[in-house]
């Protein structure tokens, strides 16, 4: 069934959605309540477009509702580097109708990636919002930019309209990022010798408490100096705003060895959390790194023991409060083995404890492969989610609604 806005009536997410789309949800038990999940609408389908594979999954919504699908659309292949552009997808009904593909960043034959998208809501100069798509490039395959042959940049560029336009590139990475690379660029010249380097993958974030209310935040990570066995001399760091993209600054390093692809979450008044990949793989759990000076420095890093993972990215985001603590959702490949059983996780208390947990897509018996893997979480409304992710040995990305409130 299509669902369309009434004649003469302006879209209405609540009421449409349960009406027409809530009528195919399945309901489960979970633990500490019960949460709806709608069926997989695909929004990337490999080989189509003019693309092999399309991978990499990113989500924002907009202030004026629409929401806007970004991913890696690989050219030639399903590899990490290469041909890749970020191209881009808009949905204005939440999710279940999107419209035509738009490559939103093409490095010619060589590799775009990471997209990072946000919006910023505190940009007098921008009283309906400005959106900020973060993204690295890479003129090598990671082995040999860790081996201090290649360079990764960092960029951000805007809209110009509602996300079908968009400006040209600003190159930030003498700011945000440590390269030793003075023949390219006389102000790649760190002794830090960073390397490889990725923002995100997924979305970043704007913070809205405090001292710190409008600081643009995104998490990354990178690699230093001659490369290490299972990915040691990796690290994660953040980088951030404060002037709206005018100038950027770094955060001190998150000091765990092995950190990998990474996403921040703000929780309560001038308080983050990273939450990361651990490349090392000795411990199957995801990486928390806590600050209490909206990311600049860590009081805290951990292992936490209740978010399995198998080495693969992960989303978190905040959905709201409950007293002085951050209700957070958290989506990743709950598995030490296999990217599959794609899970979300409620916690109530700022990341202390996750009691809910529902099945967002499970390989059936036999099934070889990846079934899920990366994905990205948007707050659709006060009751429902939207996660868009990596299915079926990367088949496709696929959108999916959850409403999370009946878990309450």
């Amino acid at each position: 069934m299509r669902l369309r806005p009434r004649n003469n009536v302006k879209y209405n997410f609540e009421n449409d959605f349960n009406e027409v789309f809530l009528c195919q949800l399945g309901v489960d038990a979970v633990f500490g309540g019960r949460v709806s999940v709608g069926q997989d609408v695909p929004v990337f389908v490999s080989g189509n477009d003019g693309f092999k594979s399309f991978r990499i999954p990113a989500i924002i919504k907009l202030p004026n509702n629409d929401l806007i699908g970004f991913c890696e659309g690989r050219v030639n292949n399903a590899g990490d580097f290469g041909n890749v552009k970020i191209v881009s997808k808009i949905s204005k009904d939440n999710g279940l109708h999107w419209g035509a593909l738009n490559v939103v960043v093409s490095n010619d034959a060589l590799q775009a990636n990471n997209p990072g998208p946000v919006v910023d809501k505190n940009d007098p100069r921008y009283p309906s919002g400005r959106v900020f798509l973060f993204y690295n490039t890479g003129d090598k395959p990671e082995n040999e930019i860790r081996k201090g042959q290649g360079l990764r940049e960092v960029w951000y560029i805007t809209p110009v309209d509602n996300g079908l336009t968009w400006s040209a590139p600003v190159n930030i990475t003498s700011q945000v990022h440590k390269p030793n690379q003075p023949q390219i660029n006389s102000a790649y010249n760190y002794p830090e010798d960073w390397r490889s380097y990725a923002n995100g993958p997924g979305h970043a974030i704007q913070l809205t408490q405090g001292r710190f209310k409008g600081r643009i935040y995104v998490a990354a990570n990178h690699s230093s100096g001659k490369p290490q066995k299972n990915y040691a001399d990796g690290r994660i760091h953040g980088f951030y705003t404060d002037d709206h993209g005018g100038s950027f600054k770094l955060s001190n390093d998150v000091n765990i060895s092995g950190g990998n692809e990474s996403m921040a979450v703000e929780l309560t008044v001038s308080r983050l959390m990273i939450n990361a990949r651990n490349q090392l793989g000795d411990i199957k759990q995801r990486i928390v790194a806590l600050s209490n000076d909206g990311g600049k420095t860590w009081n805290k890093t951990y292992f936490d023991k209740q978010l399995p993972d198998p080495v693969c990215q992960g989303s978190i985001i905040n959905i709201g409060l409950t007293g002085d603590k951050a209700i957070l959702a958290f989506c990743n490949a709950r598995d030490i083995v296999n990217r599959d059983n794609l899970t979300l996780r409620i916690s109530k208390d700022s990341g202390g404890t996750w009691p809910i947990a529902y099945t967002i897509a499970k390989a059936p018996q036999g099934y070889k492969g990846d079934y899920s893997a990366y994905s990205d979480l948007v707050k659709l409304s006060d009751k429902y989610l939207g996660v868009i992710y990596e299915k079926d040995n990367y088949r496709e990305i696929v959108f999916k609604s959850i409403n999370w409130s009946l878990s309450k």
